[in-house]
């Protein structure tokens, strides 16, 4: 794994002055970097020539992940593919153990195995970009505990494929005599449960290759792709891994990623409860049975008119619930954030309810001095009793509207209050800081200005006093 060393030709020259845009250019679309040329005399150092050198070797070695990275998933989800046609067709199109289940488990044998190369090839590549990042270190030093467990669990991952066909073929060769009767996960049913439910363990443990789906999105993002994004990213210290990317696409598209997502999995989880419970024979074993099934439980409802059987159709029930709740909070999180009213919507509306209780205060006001009129009145001319009293209760419930609508005021501006808007809190203080930058210099001004006056007042003082003592001395000599 060591890398190559490259050394500049005699007669290239540099130009200092381009290095940046030769950086920014490097992580462009274009897959060549350009070395440009400076004035005559101007030479490079050896060490510029192989700065440049590693940047062009850091952009081939990210092409080189990226399609690495495609090919390895769509290998495995080819796999997957294989997988799932030989546990549909086999027990009715052809009998466990013959040549056509035999050349599609071979073909699935033959596609984890190049989905292991590509792994390995994957991580040699990135092992090739952590030297050039390092400055050309010996690769065991990239060779960490972390990195080798995680290849090796990569690895484990990846190699898993069921293998009934091969026990077959064995069955079928070493007893010719006996007839093989089909089952619903294309395995003799010579080999018994224990078999069977291997068989079955891996078919839905090949599931785990998806996981190469988060690594494509990271490779692939326009985030990633993007100079200015890593160039703000590391000014920032933000690490640019699969958890932002996820965060930036659900801020972009929420809506359509959770769709996506629920989609995807209700369809290969309604799947793998179908297998998990094909051996019952019951309804559940049914593909729109299952689905039934996988989206009331999904949807917490259960209505319990249908169960899994099995303990793998239990787990997988389970685990659907989990995600279903989990998926229930981002979607009510996304209804949420899409029916809030944004900055502006909410100083409109709150403008307008100012006025609006600001109008209902002012009638308020108006109908606790007509109440008190009426009741000044009723007490001058000394009328019923009745009267009187009605009068009282009317004032005493406009006071209580007022104060209540006044209450009603205070909480909707302390509310208004708290809503910091700090662009405008930015800006407020930029002029404030502006304002006190320019006073400061006028009072400076102000400082100088009286500093030469007082220097001059100090002149014309010795001056005069210069003046004074030539004018006495002149007028009587015999001081001197």
């Amino acid at each position: 794994m060591e890398m190559t060393n490259r050394s500049l030709h005699g007669d290239s020259k540099v130009d200092c002055v381009s290095c940046d845009g030769l950086i920014s250019r490097n992580h462009g679309d274009s897959a060549d970097v350009s070395v440009p040329l400076t004035l005559p005399g101007k030479r490079t150092t050896h060490m510029e020539g192989d700065d440049l050198y590693r940047l062009r070797d850091r952009k081939l070695l990210l092409e080189d992940k990226k399609r690495l990275c495609a090919w390895t998933l769509g290998t495995a989800l080819f796999g997957i593919l294989l997988m799932i046609i030989h546990a549909e067709i086999c027990p009715y199109i052809y009998t466990p153990g013959s040549n056509i289940a035999l050349i599609i488990n071979c073909s699935i044998s033959l596609s984890t195995g190049c989905l292991l190369i590509l792994i390995i090839a994957f991580h040699y590549k990135d092992i090739q970009l952590f030297i050039i990042d390092h400055n050309q270190v010996d690769w065991r030093i990239a060779m960490t505990s972390h990195r080798i467990i995680v290849i090796t669990l990569e690895l484990l991952v990846c190699v898993i494929h069921p293998v009934g066909s091969y026990w077959g073929v064995g069955l079928h060769v070493n007893s010719s005599s006996t007839v093989p009767t089909p089952s619903p996960l294309c395995v003799s049913s010579h080999h018994g449960e224990t078999l069977m439910d291997m068989e079955l363990l891996l078919s839905v443990l090949m599931f785990l290759r998806l996981y190469l789906v988060h690594r494509a999105i990271l490779l692939h993002s326009k985030v990633l792709l993007s100079a200015s994004y890593r160039s703000i990213g590391s000014l920032n210290n933000i690490n640019f891994t699969f958890r932002f990317v996820l965060k930036v696409l659900m801020n972009k598209h929420p809506a359509r990623m959770l769709l996506v997502f629920i989609l995807f999995f209700w369809l290969t989880v309604s799947w793998m409860l179908t297998l998990c419970e094909r051996q019952t024979k019951e309804s559940t074993g049914h593909m729109d049975t299952a689905l039934w099934l996988i989206a009331i439980t999904f949807l917490t409802v259960g209505y319990g008119d249908v169960a899994p059987k099995t303990n793998c159709g239990k787990a997988v029930c389970l685990f659907t619930g989990v995600m279903g709740v989990a998926c229930t909070a981002m979607l009510v999180a996304i209804v949420t954030e899409k029916l809030a009213l944004n900055k502006g919507e909410k100083h409109v509306h709150f403008f307008m309810m100012d006025i609006q209780i600001s109008k209902r205060i002012r009638h308020a006001a108006a109908n606790v001095l007509r109440e008190c009129w009426l009741l000044h009145r009723a007490n001058v001319t000394k009328g019923n009793r009745g009267e009187h009293r009605k009068h009282q209760r009317c004032l005493l419930e406009a006071i209580r509207v007022f104060r209540h609508l006044r209450l009603k005021q205070r909480k909707l501006r302390d509310y208004v209050s708290e809503m910091v808007d700090l662009p405008k809190m930015q800006m407020i203080m930029c002029d404030l800081s502006a304002n006190w930058n320019n006073s400061y210099r006028e009072l400076e001004q102000r400082i100088l200005s009286m500093e030469q006056k007082l220097d001059e007042l100090s002149r014309c003082f010795q001056q005069t006093s210069d003046l004074l003592s030539q004018v006495v001395r002149h007028r009587n000599p015999e001081i001197r």
